[in-house]
């Protein structure tokens, strides 16, 4: 266990959780996921690992076959997971905010349909807000749905779905006018539809198409797709908790929990640069001596680590704050905000440490440098979290008059 990153007051159950995965990662993913992501192949061998050791249904009721485990340990754990390979905490943290939706938004019918399946990996979650031309404006969504009889016809574009060719079950947000009045609030005409389909490409249900994988620069090995509905048949018992218009504020808050996992992943990351850098550090010759002892090394040595353990203890204050029951979008945004910005920082300079072996593929650090910057943009830009943060804290300090 490293000296860096310790998290105070776990329970002995939390512990032992985050042993288990520990171990896993170090010797069922660590070893073999920059081959994987090299030749983006889906790490099936890992989430069948993943499976067995109740993963998928860490933070799921246990009256519904989970865990019930907290919002921090599964924050913990995707840390430790994104230490072996970000991909792989990508695969669970979307299945996550699916089933972490459908327990606080869903029906009870919706909730003893799926989550027992979605405890056990049988049912793999995904979810969908954003479009080609949307960017982070979600109230600019133009993906509609239409009531007709007992169904909606949903019509319309998504992009940036992960997950979205091995998912079996996506939240969907569009846009859906029945019931609201003209003139009516953007964000109060969105409601989330939970759309069951097969896995794989193509016409995976009628009306519904998953073009392909979408070629990306990092974040590789996990299937980002396009989502494509056109005259998609939905049921209206599939409307997320029954009543249309309220799928904005349903999505914000799995977003909540989505933040603190980008935020989790960022520290997994940046700790696996900052053991890349150390240990290289120790290993490599100039001058005569070991490169660990020239002060400049030490200099970006001291300051990586720093950077670790803030963003580290930022990240476990958003989850507890959740947990608690309290409101976090404040902390979940400046965790993410700090985190994947030192993430960035931390792998720049574990790569400066290697010199010109960083630039090689022999070297994990170069998969690493390709992967942080997705956490710069993933579940919203650190523009947004910047915006989020001050409008909350012009809350908390208004002037009284």
């Amino acid at each position: 266990m490293s000296r860096l990153a310790q998290t105070a007051g776990l329970t002995d159950d939390q512990r032992d959780i985050l042993k288990t995965v520990r171990e896993f990662v170090d010797k069922e993913i660590i070893p073999v996921a920059t081959g994987l992501e090299h030749r983006d192949e889906y790490p099936q061998a890992i989430v069948d690992g993943l499976k067995e050791l109740g993963l998928f249904g860490l933070m799921i009721p246990e009256e519904y076959g989970g865990l019930g485990e907290s919002l921090l340990t599964y924050a913990l754990c995707v840390e430790e997971i994104a230490r072996g390979w970000m991909s792989v905490s990508g695969i669970i943290n979307t299945h996550f905010i699916v089933a972490y939706m459908l327990k606080q938004h869903g029906t009870q019918e919706q909730r003893e349909y799926f989550l027992p399946r979605m405890a056990l990996g049988e049912v793999r979650g995904a979810f969908s807000m954003s479009e080609p031309g949307l960017g982070s404006d979600v109230s600019a969504i133009t993906s509609k749905a239409v009531k007709d009889g007992d169904e909606y016809v949903l019509n319309g574009q998504k992009m940036w779905l992960t997950n979205g060719g091995t998912s079996t079950l996506v939240a969907v947000l569009v846009r859906s006018d029945e019931g609201h009045p003209e003139g009516t609030a953007p964000h109060k005409s969105m409601t989330t539809f939970l759309v069951e389909k097969e896995a794989g490409f193509g016409e995976v249900r009628p009306g519904l198409t998953i073009p392909g994988k979408i070629d990306k620069m990092g974040y590789k090995g996990v299937d980002t797709t396009e989502l494509i509905m056109d005259g998609l048949r939905i049921p209206a018992n599939r409307v997320l908790g029954g009543e249309t218009g309220r799928g904005f504020y349903q999505m914000m808050d799995g977003v909540e929990v989505g933040r603190v996992n980008v935020a989790a992943r960022g520290c997994g990351v940046a700790q696996r640069a900052f053991e890349l850098g150390v240990s290289y550090a120790q290993q490599r010759h100039t001058f005569g001596k070991a490169i660990a002892e020239h002060q400049a090394i030490q200099f970006k040595l001291a300051e990586m680590a720093t950077k670790v353990e803030a963003a580290h203890a930022m990240m476990v204050n958003a989850a507890r704050k959740k947990d608690s029951g309290e409101r976090n979008d404040l902390e979940a945004g400046m965790a993410k905000y700090l985190a994947s910005e030192y993430c960035k920082e931390v792998v720049e300079d574990a790569f400066r440490i290697h010199g010109g072996y960083g630039f090689s593929k022999e070297y994990e650090i170069e998969r690493l440098y390709r992967e942080a910057p997705m956490l710069l943009i993933g579940e919203g830009t650190a523009e947004i979290q910047k915006m989020i943060i001050g409008r909350r804290l012009l809350e908390e300090y208004r002037l009284q008059d």
